[in-house]
């Protein structure tokens, strides 16, 4: 089933990866076990194998047409030059130009070697559908390799890709009197208790869309003919494809003030950021709005492990590819491919990080926030002492004045980068690194078999 928003991308359903990895894994085995532990060392004598990068659509237009926005505020959104969610022309831009860093970065690494047609055997790209999408990737390839034209792996338009969509695809099932269970469990049984919980970031959108200083008293009434979004219930209630559980009045505040964060980071003037009332510490306060919905919808365990696993199953079983040498069934690329760019939305981002309970912070940004062109990136890497494999998780994105400014990305002047601890699985080192078999091993704890699958 096609998704009619981008807010959908889910799972993985799989035979359990230690039993069809079992041969595949012997050589990573016999190196764990022979090697010492891994400790602090006085630098980081590891080679980096294989990155993964996983990353969001570049800025784009708002979600929903100007016909249902302007519903919601007293004046007209700005207009972003291109249709509604398409990606804007700065934002192709500034994916070319985090593409651009990535091959500084990756030449450094010795992962690739500036040779492009040489380097684009060893890359490999699976992309989501939508114009979006694809035109977020094409954009970053063409920073990354720009001597050539990289493939994009890809569904058909009216099919589901299982990785990036598995209950479209069939893969996993969703309950959804579970589902809206498990979100009403995590909000005591009222979800209109958010209302209180984020009154300051509601009355700040209020003030926005209807234009008047945050504070007034009393309050001004709602402009004739509109709707005051922020006084709709928050409930929640059995979803819709996009969306694996509704929350009422809670979704159409994330259309409303969406559009904020990306008028800012397009660049727009002052005065269309917000009509003029939002500076960064405002537009940054608004994404709170943003990140509880993306929270609830994808970060609640239950609906995690159903949307996640299959996306988690495919990404670890690419790593043990790489590290044994040998073809797996479900990996991504081949054993020789050394970077794999995924490119979905924020659904699909926010899903996987909270399956692993992966948590970052960027400046300016809010806690698992997801800025737009943001990388979630996996390492794998080899200590050249004990040769042992271990995985390194970091969350990379330009900064809301990076994106805003069209800053050029060098090695001197990077990207905004956190590195993300694993829990479960991190050692007590600078880079949180985990050991690939422990890494392994945890993901067998956290993918649901039922919700995954090994092909492709």
């Amino acid at each position: 089933m096609k998704k009619n928003f981008l807010f959908w991308r889910p799972a993985l359903r799989a035979a359990p990866l230690a039993a069809l990895a079992a041969q595949s894994l012997l050589l990573v085995t016999f190196a764990l076990f022979c090697a010492s532990s891994f400790t602090a060392q006085a630098g980081d004598d590891t080679q980096l194998k294989q990155v993964i990068i996983f990353g969001r659509h570049g800025v784009r237009a708002p979600l929903a047409p100007p016909t249902t926005l302007d519903n919601f505020s007293a004046q007209p959104y700005p207009d972003f030059g291109v249709a509604t969610s398409d990606l804007t022309a700065n934002g192709a831009t500034l994916e070319t130009m985090l593409g651009a860093y990535y091959r500084l970065w990756l030449k450094q690494q010795g992962v690739l070697t500036g040779n492009d047609p040489a380097d684009a055997a060893f890359v490999y790209f699976r992309v989501d559908q939508g114009a979006l999408i694809v035109d977020s990737a094409k954009a970053f390839a063409a920073g990354m390799l720009p001597a050539v034209r990289v493939g994009l792996n890809t569904y058909p338009a009216q099919e589901s890709d299982p990785v990036f969509d598995p209950i479209g695809a069939g893969v996993a099932t969703l309950d959804q009197n579970l589902a809206v269970a498990a979100v009403m469990g995590r909000l005591g049984g009222n979800p209109q208790s958010l209302a209180s919980a984020y009154a300051p970031e509601l009355a700040l959108a209020r003030s926005v869309l209807f234009g008047y200083p945050l504070g007034t008293t009393p309050l001004p009434a709602t402009p004739s003919g509109k709707v005051d979004v922020t006084a709709i219930p928050i409930t929640v209630t059995a979803g819709q494809p996009g969306m694996p559980v509704g929350l009422g009045g809670l979704a159409l505040i994330y259309y409303a003030t969406d559009p904020f964060v990306m008028e800012y980071a397009d660049g727009m003037s002052p005065a269309n950021v917000g009509w003029g009332q939002l500076t960064e510490a405002g537009v940054s306060q608004t994404l709170r709005l943003d990140t509880l919905v993306l929270n609830l919808e994808f970060r609640t365990p239950y609906l995690d492990r159903v949307q996640s696993s299959n996306l988690a199953s495919h990404v670890v079983r690419s790593m043990l590819q790489a590290a044994t040498g040998n073809s797996m069934r479900g990996a991504l690329g081949n054993p020789s491919t050394k970077v794999i760019v995924l490119v979905a939305g924020e659904a699909n981002l926010t899903g996987l990080a909270g399956l692993f309970k992966l948590d970052w912070v960027l400046p300016g940004y809010q806690l698992d926030d997801c800025a737009p062109s943001g990388v979630l990136v996996f390492e794998l890497r080899q200590s050249a002492s004990t040769h042992e494999y271990f995985v390194r998780a970091s969350y990379v994105g330009q900064t809301l004045d990076q994106l805003r400014n069209l800053t050029p990305l060098t090695l001197a002047a990077p990207p905004a980068r956190a590195p993300v601890f694993i829990p479960g699985c991190s050692e007590s080192n600078a880079t949180f690194d985990c050991p690939l078999q422990k890494f392994q091993a945890l993901a067998e704890q956290v993918i649901d078999p039922n919700s995954s699958s090994p092909g492709n």
